[in-house]
């Protein structure tokens, strides 16, 4: 029995979340990219067959089967199906390559399954010459007709771009770090909070989430206009 207040309480309590939160946003025919604590059974299925959605999913320890699994698979994986040389950015040279295989996809003990790929990412600090290597296996619902190599790197990649960003907002514009919140489920709970702002402010199209943060901070008629919130929010917004 989970001890309240732990941390697999709140790991279980942020998977019941997830389905509820879905149900307000239409995802018919779209892509729902998840780490691997929502690499869950009964969310692919509502994912696939509820909502008509596709899910990329990430695979990690809490999936030891499926993850032995993968494991296995791809040891002996010869030519990467794709290859990513981005340009150098911060300093970094990063080499991303992918895999993907349907020989899995009746054998795995997971529905709905499309394809299951690993994704290798070399990165090369230019400063210092230091080298990294990071493997992360995966499994989404897209066949490959509906999403070849290069789309799965994509997918892949997007979903880490958007929560890398968001980590970014959290530690710099709202200094996370050094909240002063830390008794109960305060910490989680303000996180979320934060998230959720940062989402709602990104779907507005706005270019500088932090910019527009500084503009809203402190305007409750501000904030009403710029999510037209109210019946006499003003219709024309003062720029993202």
């Amino acid at each position: 029995m989970p001890v309240a207040d732990s941390e697999e309480v709140k790991r279980t309590n942020e998977i019941k979340m997830a389905i509820p939160l879905l149900e307000a946003i239409d995802i018919e025919g779209k892509e729902v990219s998840a780490d691997a604590l929502l690499t869950q059974r009964k969310l692919a299925d509502y994912l696939v067959r509820e909502r008509k959605a596709h899910y990329h999913f990430t695979v990690k320890g809490n999936q030891p089967g499926i993850l032995q699994d993968l494991d296995l698979y791809f040891q002996d994986r010869g030519q990467p199906h794709f290859v990513e040389h981005t340009p150098p950015d911060h300093g970094r040279i990063e080499t991303r390559k992918v895999w993907t295989t349907t020989e899995l996809n009746d054998y795995l003990d997971f529905p709905h399954v499309g394809q299951a790929f690993v994704v290798e990412r070399h990165c090369i600090e230019k400063k210092t010459g230091e080298t990294s290597r990071e493997i992360a296996y995966g499994l989404t619902s897209r066949t490959p007709e509906q999403a070849d190599p290069q789309r799965v790197l994509k997918v892949n990649r997007g979903h880490w771009t958007i929560e890398n960003s968001c980590h970014y907002i959290l530690d710099w514009n709202y200094d996370e770090d050094r909240s002063r919140i830390r008794t109960g489920h305060g910490p989680e709970n303000i996180t979320r909070l934060r998230r959720f702002a940062i989402g709602v402010i990104k779907s507005q199209g706005a270019r500088s989430v932090a910019q527009k943060m500084r503009q809203l901070t402190r305007n409750v008629r501000l904030v009403f206009d710029y999510l037209r919130m109210t019946e006499n929010s003003c219709a024309c917004r003062s720029g993202n």
